[in-house]
């Protein structure tokens, strides 16, 4: 019987000796190659951190002790170890476990993330929280070197430093190795200022010394010492926002990773312990290229051959790389931004060609935003991309430092509406009701490439105030654009794609086209076309063009990706109640709740914003009216 088999929680990973300990490393990085081959999920990161995870779990009493993971992007280990292991192979699909830590799925998630930078801030208030009531908890936050680079990171480092909260922070820093012409020193520094004789020694010289000018300047002189020691390995940092340094050590090295938990759980107020990983370890396919293997898909375990559909329908995001580049060529002034998410929103096409003109600023949204907005102020074109869930974090970025100041930037939320397995952290399904209300904005999705194309054409001759283009997860609509010259689109101009009769659909978006898909059933089922209206422009909106609908179809139906609660169906319902017409008005979107993990496709039917939903919906509501229901 495989040791992966007998842990059912981290008490049985207690029980084992050494040489069990790597074999379970081992074993638990194949199972998770194994079950993310056949059910894509975060793969490189997690593949990493399995000696961390496994080490963490022996030495610490999880969940009494607590382990705050940053993201979750790394945590797969740490699931497989905390009886999940069989549920493991339904991760992120419906119904299964999620992709990211859940305090609702299990006791040894003790704070949920989905993204980056939250794990020092939350393990802090657990901590203060075991504090106040007298608990003996210990507190562990795992953050990867990607996410320290996030602003709220340093604003949790700094409260914790000047706190002297009793909290561990491990540094996973996965994208460089030990070097090890020093290693040996490394490992000697970090065995004296972690062992319980040299902390006990130096707290008994503080006492003998008292409050005393000598004890002051002995402390700096030993601060000063070991501070130019630290500095070559990036640990000064740490010590000046009030932390104690501890490390480089290698984070695939069991033995000294449980040698080294072992004596910094004992030590008191904030620590750091800084960790070498390579990402994708053990596994030389996602060694070889950590950036395709951070999330690959699906893949052949025994080969690492990636198994890769092809299609001739582009992605959004390659849409919006290629446009992005030749309005570049025509307009010196073009800028890109974008935190961290490079690849995946198709401004690494941008910035092969314009290296110069292309700006990744790591996981760091709000500066992303108010960066774009100092450009932009000084007389160029900044287009930021940002996924929109992400952009959540910017909002008082949006309203401050660029809309009231009505500079003209160009705002992509890739990826918004319903987005996939990735769970409810990351649907972009609030975007549209949170931006509606902020004056001076104009908010657009496309419905194909085409539409894509003269949006960022048109944002570039706004002269002022954030132009918002939010656009979906996937592939497009299959449209021709890149021959197809540009056309400056009017803001707050609908278009109506199919006049109709009694029933008038407001599809945004891509909802659009798929009201036209359904226009032909809904013929088949109740004997009329519908009118189909892109209304192209959430804000400003068509209000003309909708209250002539409302004026001349006994029903309005809206359909958006996104939530119904002060998106499209909130700025139609406010309309028509200001002009009192009494038009019979239905709506599609996401309901009052947050969306669960699913496929993209089955997300999109739950919510009826595929054909199939329109045209059911479409139905209900001449048979509920002809029934009198």
């Amino acid at each position: 019987m495989a040791i992966l088999d007998k842990i059912e929680s981290p008490q049985d990973i207690k029980r084992l000796d050494d040489d069990e300990l790597k074999e379970l490393c081992s074993q638990v990085r194949n199972y998770m190659i194994e079950c993310c081959a056949q059910n894509p999920g975060h793969l490189g990161a997690s593949l990493g951190a399995v000696e961390l995870i496994v080490a963490l779990h022996r030495i610490y009493n999880t969940p009494e002790d607590k382990i705050v993971f940053d993201v979750g992007h790394q945590a797969y280990a740490h699931k497989i170890l905390t009886g999940r292991r069989d549920a493991f192979r339904n991760n992120r699909k419906k119904n299964g476990i999620s992709g990211f830590p859940k305090m609702s799925e299990s006791p040894f998630d003790s704070f949920g993330s989905g993204h980056s930078s939250t794990s020092v801030s939350a393990a802090l208030g657990l901590a203060e929280a075991a504090r106040l009531q007298g608990l003996d908890n210990k507190v562990v936050a795992v953050i990867g070197d990607g996410a320290m680079t996030g602003g709220l990171a340093f604003e949790g480092l700094n409260n914790a430093g000047s706190s002297k909260a009793d909290i561990l922070v491990i540094l996973n820093d996965n994208n460089q190795s030990i070097d090890k012409a020093t290693g040996a020193i490394h490992n000697y520094l970090l065995k004296i200022t972690t062992s319980s004789r040299y902390n006990s020694f130096k707290a008994k010289i503080w006492d003998r010394l008292g409050e005393t000018w000598i004890r002051r300047k002995f402390q700096k002189w030993t601060k000063d010492t070991k501070s130019n020691i630290i500095r070559k390995t990036g640990g000064s940092l740490f010590e000046a926002l009030g932390f104690r340094y501890f490390g480089p050590v290698d984070g695939n090295d069991i033995d000294a990773l449980t040698s080294t938990l072992a004596r910094l759980k004992n030590l008191h107020g904030p620590r750091l312990l800084h960790v070498y990983t390579v990402k994708g370890k053990g596994y030389a396919p996602a060694e070889n290229d950590p950036a395709i293997w951070h999330a690959p898909g699906k893949f052949n375990p025994q080969t690492g051959e990636r198994i890769v559909s092809h299609s001739d329908v582009p992605r959004w995001q390659d849409v919006f790389g290629k446009v992005l580049i030749d309005l570049a060529s025509r307009d010196s002034r073009v800028v890109g931004i974008t935190p961290a998410m490079a690849s995946g929103c198709g401004m690494s096409y941008f910035s092969e060609v314009y290296p110069d003109r292309f700006y990744d600023v790591g996981i760091e949204e709000e500066h992303a935003v108010t960066f774009s907005a100092g450009l932009a102020a000084g007389g160029l074109r900044p287009f930021c991309n940002i996924y929109s869930s992400f952009a959540q974090r910017a909002y008082d970025q949006i309203i401050h430092d660029v809309a009231l100041q009505n500079l003209p930037v160009t705002l992509c939320f890739d990826r918004g509406g319903l987005v996939g397995e990735d769970g409810a952290t990351h649907q972009g399904v609030f975007d549209l009701a949170a931006l509606r209300c902020i004056p001076g904005t104009v908010i657009c999705s496309p419905r194909n490439e085409l539409e894509l194309k003269n949006m960022m054409y048109s944002a570039l001759q706004h002269d002022g105030g954030p132009y918002i283009i939010r656009y979906p997860r996937g592939a497009a609509e299959g449209v021709p654009f890149e021959r197809e010259p540009f056309e400056e689109l009017a803001p707050g101009k609908g278009e109506v794609l199919q006049k109709g009769r009694r029933l008038c659909i407001i599809g945004l978006g891509h909802c659009s086209s798929r009201a036209m898909e359904a226009s032909l059933k809904i013929k088949e089922l109740l004997g009329f076309k519908p009118t189909i209206i892109d209304i192209r422009y959430l804000k400003p909106l068509d209000e003309k063009l909708i209250l002539k609908m409302a004026s001349s179809h006994e029903y309005l139906l809206t359909v958006e990706d996104g939530c119904l609660a002060g998106g499209l169906a909130g700025a139609v319902a406010q309309l028509l109640a200001a002009n009192d017409t009494g038009t019979n008005l239905y709506s599609l979107g996401v309901e009052d709740e947050f969306v669960e993990q699913d496929t993209q496709k089955g997300q999109r039917e739950k919510y009826g914003i595929d054909a199939a939903g329109i045209a059911e919906k479409a139905m209900n509501i001449f048979f509920q009216k002809s029934f009198g229901n």
